[in-house]
């Protein structure tokens, strides 16, 4: 189905943004003040970690625009959670990983920018700044997963103290943070870390999660050559290519899942979300997918003015609503 502006303003998704981009407005989303995290949380006990030598942590800002701060975090050796916490809080939880093609994590456009679109609607949300698989960790392409299922753990186990419900916990990822995400849909329970502490008895399987423009395949005819080059290094034997290809193990246990990709990305293609959309009904598990004419790649949400697109976060939030997250 097809919606024009009559039809997406009669379903409430025209966002305030989207209506700025249709009265010339150069950003389809102002950023408000106040960005920064309410708390952090570190991942792991400090004794578990232990940093490859010489790794140092480097905040790069990308943007001359103070309205439009595009900051990345290189070398990450303390991961963590940073925490937004909303004012009038509806018991949801959404942890986000952003992308950055497995040599950094994005902070603010696909982090901290829709943490506080979230927060404002309630959520209590967790952006994840996950370990890199080119910075010389052991099992080095394993990190961000074992971060991603310790990440859903340290949150249940925070239900009570951040005033959330265990049961409503969601999961997003962005370009290669959706490939953080997507691992996590299919080896939710894969033993990449040995436990550390009581928060490890609990569940790693999000109660809903989605694929944002998502890094998936390994398949080097599909693959994004630098996130897979990060992950598996240059060379790789297939069965190894296989098990970081998530729609290679797709599951009729995996959760609920919502997929969003511009059919013009030209950095991350389209058809990583259709081969995961094509595996996951092959299976029998729920998939919503979103794709759109135009958007490109990273368009999070400053980079839709004028476009379809632009409805995203609402389609988002009435699929979260329907799997009963929010």
């Amino acid at each position: 189905m097809t919606l024009g502006r009559r039809g997406l303003l009669a379903a409430g998704l025209v966002l305030p943004f989207a209506t700025a981009a249709a009265t010339g407005a150069k950003e389809a989303w102002t950023r408000p003040a106040g960005l920064a995290p309410d708390a952090s949380v570190a991942l792991w006990p400090d004794r578990y970690l232990t940093a490859p030598e010489g790794l140092t942590e480097r905040v790069v800002q990308r943007s001359d625009d103070p309205q439009a701060s595009d900051r990345m975090l290189e070398h990450i050796v303390r991961p963590r959670l940073d925490i937004f916490r909303p004012a009038n809080p509806n018991g949801a939880a959404m942890i986000l990983a952003p992308g950055g093609g497995y040599r950094y994590v994005v902070i603010d456009k696909e982090g901290y920018e829709l943490a506080r679109w979230l927060a404002a609607r309630g959520v209590t949300v967790y952006v994840l700044f996950y370990r890199l698989p080119g910075d010389g960790w052991t099992n080095g392409a394993d990190v961000p997963l074992a971060d991603a299922q310790r990440a859903v753990r340290l949150v249940r186990s925070r239900a009570r103290q951040d005033g959330i419900d265990p049961a409503r916990v969601a999961f997003g990822g962005f370009s290669a943070g959706g490939h953080v995400a997507t691992s996590l849909l299919t080896r939710f329970n894969a033993g990449v870390y040995d436990p550390v502490d009581g928060a490890d008895v609990l569940p790693a399987r999000p109660d809903a999660l989605a694929g944002l423009y998502p890094v998936v395949s390994m398949d080097p005819a599909i693959a994004h050559a630098g996130s897979r080059a990060k992950l598996l290094g240059a060379a790789s034997e297939a069965a190894r290519e296989a098990l970081y290809s998530p729609e290679r193990n797709a599951r009729p246990d995996q959760p609920p899942l919502f997929l969003l990709h511009a059919e013009d990305d030209n950095v991350v293609k389209v058809e990583n979300s259709f081969c995961l959309r094509a595996a996951t009904r092959a299976v029998g598990t729920p998939c919503e997918s979103h794709f759109f004419e135009r958007g490109g790649h990273g368009f999070g949400l400053m980079k839709t003015a004028g476009l379809p697109v632009a409805a995203w976060p609402e389609l988002l939030w009435a699929w979260l609503g329907s799997h009963g997250i929010v």
